[in-house]
């Protein structure tokens, strides 16, 4: 193995090229990972249950197996210097066995953290910043006394697991409350929060990234979902410079927090009334700052895969305007037949063998000087309409 500098507590202080960093996870985010770390001379490990998934196309071995078959992540950190992950979902325990033999420098702190919305909240109000007004909820007299406190309408989440709108509940009047009731009646209830709404003017993310000292930002962004996945995000969010020093600064609280080594997503509200609060974290790179790959100095994986290796980070600079679409299953066939004459898209796609719907297979990203026209540009081809069901 290549050597290593000192490394206290999991984390190293400098990762040389020629070094193995293993992904747990071989989604797409894990694979654009993958391509940074090659630029970079890193080689590419993975664990995932899917032969040839996206990352193992581009790593250097898989691990095929479960994410929580504690074997197959020994087995991973013991042919890889670093380990890192793609997704919350992961076995923190397990990560935590074998930390003896490889580093881990996010640490699982921030893993369990974002795993758990209870825990998830309260670190981000512990650290001065807001989210909604929550309660935790354990069961159905509890949720009782939460719609008493927080009133109507609000969203019922579970703790733990869920993404793009699953494990969620709206809860808009008695009607509703009677629904959740009916169905949790033999005693099923899982543990949940619930959150009053956010009157807000629309949903942002900010992305930071660390080595573990140091902290650098990336842009504020505007975000548009559909059916509770994103559909669209637009660099720069238009938004005053007190609303994108806000964001900023919650940005660095949080990171110092958790000491950051890696990339860190912030999903945001901006409210009617010029507020920032703070949806949910993720603790990777994320759907939202895909843009950056074209539209910035640095982007969210080369900042991630320079974090978790102990290397400095440049603060990246937004080099122009850019609007990102994703391309879910039942828009692959009608965007790939618009690409020889869309010569100002850059087309990702994600290796994906199976096409389904709402799976996200590629995104699309356009530089331009003109965010309202792109998006007007993109909405007019016809690929997304049926977002708009």
């Amino acid at each position: 193995m290549p050597s290593l500098s000192e490394e206290t507590n999991g984390r190293i202080e400098t990762l040389m090229p020629g070094a193995t960093i293993g992904i747990i996870g071989g989604g797409q985010l894990g694979r654009m990972m993958a391509l940074s770390a090659r630029y970079h001379g890193f080689r590419i490990g993975v664990l995932d249950p899917t032969p040839d998934c996206p990352v193992a196309q581009v790593a250097d071995f898989q691990v095929t197996a479960d994410y929580d078959d504690k074997a197959a992540i020994r087995e991973l950190a013991e042919r890889s210097d670093v380990l890192t992950y793609e997704f919350e979902n992961v076995d923190a325990d397990a990560i935590d066995e074998v930390r003896g033999s490889v580093a881990v420098p996010q640490g699982t702190d921030l893993l369990r953290v974002t795993q758990d919305r209870v825990f998830e909240k309260r670190f981000i109000n512990d650290h001065g910043t807001q989210t909604a007004l929550w309660r935790q909820v354990d069961d159905l007299d509890g949720l009782d006394n939460a719609i008493k406190e927080i009133g109507y309408p609000a969203v019922l989440k579970t703790r733990r697991g869920g993404y793009d709108g699953h494990g969620q509940v709206v809860v808009r009047g008695p009607e509703d409350l009677a629904k959740v009731h009916e169905r949790d009646r033999l005693g099923t209830f899982p543990p949940s929060v619930l959150e009053g709404f956010v009157d807000f003017a629309f949903e942002a993310s900010i992305l930071i990234s660390g080595n573990g000292k140091d902290f650098v930002t990336f842009p504020i962004v505007r975000n548009e979902h559909r059916h509770n996945i994103l559909h669209l995000t637009i660099a720069p969010a238009q938004v005053s410079d007190g609303i994108a020093e806000e964001a900023k600064a919650l940005a660095l609280r949080l990171a110092k927090g958790f000491q950051l080594a890696g990339t860190l997503a912030i999903e945001l509200f901006i409210t009617k009334d010029g507020r920032v609060v703070v949806n949910e974290l993720a603790p990777r790179p994320h759907n939202s700052g895909h843009y950056t790959i074209e539209a910035c100095s640095i982007d969210q994986f080369d900042a991630h895969i320079r974090g978790i290796a102990g290397w400095p980070l440049p603060q990246p600079k937004l080099l122009g305007p850019a609007v990102m679409a994703n391309v879910l299953g039942q828009h692959v066939s009608s965007t790939r037949k618009l690409i020889a004459v869309h010569p100002e898209w850059y087309v990702h796609d994600y290796g994906k063998a199976e096409v389904r719907q709402d799976r996200k297979m590629g995104h699309i990203t356009v530089l331009t000087d003109d965010t309202q026209r792109t998006v007007d540009e993109l909405e007019a081809t016809g690929c997304w309409d049926d977002l708009r069901q």
